[in-house]
């Protein structure tokens, strides 16, 4: 494990410190919230599978999760100097991987006969799920790139 170095104030690591990365969004921590909340969601929704459910939780999380997407889309779209190039080549990469990944899913729900109302529901989850982790993943790997202008 590294510690900080001594120019740096108590309990601050380097995401904190790193002056480049200061006027990012935090696109990171928000991927991660909604990507809790799809988990969670889903959880609830195979908990239940195979009974008549409420979902009303699952509902709710998804569209909090939906709506944290969109926040964490509308944040990073606003910054200019930034990495877009790899960022897209990650990101176009990692949809792919990550939709034909609910797709299997999806396919699964479909051949086991879930009922209308709980497959739109995890198709929901899931479109949420295979949107959020390549974002985070491309993020993750474009915000350590310098940007175009700084190269």
């Amino acid at each position: 494990m590294t510690t900080a170095p001594e120019t740096m104030p108590p309990g601050v690591g380097p995401d904190e410190a790193d002056l480049r990365q200061g006027d990012l969004p935090p696109v990171a921590r928000l991927g991660a919230l909604t990507l809790a909340m799809t988990v969670a969601g889903g959880v609830l929704m195979a908990a239940n599978y195979g009974k008549a459910p409420s979902l009303s939780a699952p509902i709710a999380l998804a569209v909090a999760a939906g709506v944290v997407l969109i926040v964490n889309v509308t944040l990073l779209a606003r910054v200019k100097a930034f990495a877009w190039t790899p960022f897209f080549r990650v990101l176009g990469w990692a949809l792919l991987a990550y939709f034909v990944i609910a797709g299997i899913l999806e396919f699964v729900f479909i051949f086991d006969h879930t009922p209308s109302h709980q497959l739109a529901l995890f198709s929901a989850l899931l479109f949420l799920f295979a949107t959020d982790v390549p974002l985070i993943l491309a993020f993750s790997v474009a915000r350590w790139q310098l940007p175009p202008e700084a190269a």
